[in-house]
């Protein structure tokens, strides 16, 4: 493998201190008196010679430099994540687990202490050496480095699979041991020197560091888009609220109560009579409430009815038809949605139609395009069309005009009447006294009531 010691630039860049310390710190365990001892670890039916486990790391670094357990095991994990030790088991993973995970020390020649990144000939070799070991299974990101170099250094291709095929066949000779330790040694160089999308390059520093500059600009777009997003001040927005809650405080139920009794907690039904749909005359709680948007009225089906009244009467009735269409078509079955979605073009939409409707011709376009392959949603920019419409026009109109005075001025003001509750909820009726005790109770009070002193003489005659 050629080493590139220059940086894009072509200077050669200096050393991380850092490096330096972790170097010595991997020489101490390192050494044969006083360092780690080494031993054969099992990976499944294969022996690994010269292997440690987590725990053996850690507990040499607790003796080593009397450290905290936690310490210990923070710097086990910069030596796995810089390359000096990398782990067997899941060579991926390039953490420290305090337990019997097997793990080796990095060749002298894999430390990154001395020089950069490998050159991009290197890595299209290590790619084309893993494809063709796993016959095309690479993970994703390395799918996308692997087709970005076949472009890029298409005109030396030949050459790095010939050295791939070279390498491969050269590792069959070895012990199979041998092969996971090469592999695993490589693989953990790779990751450090060409870290996976998302993971911060441990080798950069400074302003150069390319993950920063992408950090510093995905967070000025993010700001951006920020900047551009409609928000509302925080008091502007509970101000709102306060609004709401005082407008629709006489129409709440829970802190107004109900008129004229609570349902809920008596026998009375009058309230669910007095809101029904096809009552005659409404509640002036009820009116009151059309007033508040136009989508308490459009929601109120005798609300509706009224507009339609007097949408009739100004000749636009055409408009709350064709919504009300749109609302069935939205919300009825699906096996009935083609019929319907024609019926409402015969009657609302197709030229000369007997309930036509004014629409703009670019939602006219769009509208009578999608109705070619109709759908639940096919009429949603025609039905909002009209819907600003009524709102704009039609509503403010219809709280200005008689119709709605009248009936607001002739509405039914509930009066509360006596509740009856449950009979769960009514008292308890006392039982009447024993006759012997009213006659005790009469005696030592010097009263005795005539009846018992009827008795108590025929009880003497007797005697």
């Amino acid at each position: 493998m050629t080493i590139n010691t220059l940086n894009q630039g072509g200077v050669q860049r200096e050393q991380m201190p850092c490096l330096t310390k972790m170097e010595r710190v991997i020489v101490s365990m390192q050494d044969p008196d006083m360092g780690m001892k080494m031993r054969n670890q099992r990976l499944l039916i294969t022996v690994i010679p010269h292997a440690m486990t987590g725990r053996d790391i850690v507990d040499w670094l607790i003796q080593k430099y009397t450290i905290t357990e936690e310490e210990a095991l923070h710097i086990g994990n910069l030596l796995v994540k810089y390359g000096y030790i990398y782990p067997l088991k899941e060579p991926r993973n390039l953490c420290l687990k305090q337990d019997e995970t097997p793990y080796r020390f990095q060749t002298p020649y894999y430390w990154t202490s001395t020089h950069w990144p490998a050159s991009e000939l290197d890595y299209a070799i290590y790619l084309a050496k893993k494809n063709i070991r796993k016959q095309g299974e690479l993970i994703e990101y390395e799918k996308e480095c692997y087709n970005a170099l076949h472009k890029r250094i298409n005109h030396t291709w030949d050459f790095v699979v010939m050295q791939a095929r070279e390498q491969l066949r050269a590792s069959k000779q070895r012990r199979k041991a041998d092969r996971i330790v090469l592999e695993c040694q490589e693989q953990a160089y790779w990751l450090i020197n060409r870290p996976p999308p998302g993971v911060m390059d441990i080798l950069e520093q400074g302003p150069e560091r390319r993950n920063v500059a992408n950090t510093r600009v995905q967070l000025i777009e993010q700001n951006r888009r920020g900047l551009g997003r409609n928000r509302i001040k925080s008091s502007i927005c509970l101000e709102s609220f306060v609004k709401y809650s005082e407008q629709y405080q006489d129409h709440d139920p829970i802190m107004q109560g109900c008129l004229p009794s609570n349902p809920w907690i008596t026998d009375d039904i009058m309230y669910w009579n007095m809101n029904s749909e096809t009552v005659t005359m409404p509640t002036k709680l009820r009116v009151e409430r059309w007033s508040f948007s136009f989508m308490e009225l459009l929601n109120d089906p005798l609300g509706r009815k009224e507009l339609l009244t007097y949408l009739e009467k100004e000749f636009s009735a055409e408009n709350l038809c064709f919504w009300q269409a749109c609302e069935e078509v939205r919300h009825g079955e699906a096996s009935k949605i083609s019929a319907k979605v024609d019926e409402v073009y015969k009657q609302f939409l197709a030229p000369g139609a007997s309930r036509w409707v004014n629409i703009d011709s670019k939602t006219m376009e769009k509208t009578l395009e999608g109705i070619k392959h109709p759908h639940r949603f096919v009429l949603d920019d025609a039905q909002m069309h009209i819907y600003f419409l009524m709102k704009k026009d039609s509503y403010p109109r219809y709280l200005k005009s008689e119709l709605y005075k009248n009936l607001l001025a002739k509405a039914i003001v509930p009066q509360e009447t006596k509740k009856s509750v449950f009979p769960f909820m009514r008292r308890q009726r006392h039982s009447s006294p024993s006759p012997a005790l009213v006659t005790q109770t009469a005696e030592d009070n010097g009263k005795a009531p005539p009846n018992a002193a009827k008795a108590n003489a025929g009880t003497a005659s007797q005697i």
